[in-house]
């Protein structure tokens, strides 16, 4: 079996990067867009970087807020190509929690309120039909997260 390539779907400030640091951190490489904001083709950067840890055999997370099938269906793809399993988190938050949290974020690591706004419109929650081998909705639940397969 090859690796795993993980990918999160979710607003801004849903508690995808926390998730990743309890869960993940310590066994899967972690891909963010966060990570490489100065550069100018992100989408590029990322696909590089999974492309990289599926080729070695290293379990991957895309951390990013992947809200539509057309951003998430290239991240799959490559998958399918190392015979990665996939397995999606749908981090189900509403908008208001996200800008409450978003709030209580400092420097770089809050983003415009606008921005959590306008990718709420595109979200659309992933489905098996795209390619997902598992499927799990997260929900936060005071400090913790509550995680149910799909």
């Amino acid at each position: 079996m090859g690796a795993e390539l993980v990918i999160f779907v979710g607003l801004q400030a849903s508690g995808k990067s926390t998730f990743f640091r309890g869960r993940f951190a310590a066994t899967h490489e972690h891909v963010s867009k966060d990570l490489f904001r100065n550069n100018r083709n992100r989408n590029r950067r990322q696909g590089q970087l999974v492309e990289a840890a599926l080729r070695s055999g290293r379990p991957v997370v895309v951390d990013n807020t992947n809200p539509t099938v057309e951003d998430r269906r290239p991240l799959i793809e490559l998958g399918r190509q190392f015979g990665a399993r996939i397995v999606g988190y749908h981090f189900d938050s509403g908008v208001r929690e996200c800008l409450a949290r978003n709030a209580r974020r400092e420097g770089k690591a809050r983003v415009p309120d606008v921005a959590i706004f306008a990718t709420a419109k595109r979200l659309a929650p992933p489905s098996r039909a795209e390619g997902f081998d598992e499927l799990y909705r997260v929900r936060p639940n005071g400090g913790a997260f509550e995680v149910r397969a799909c």
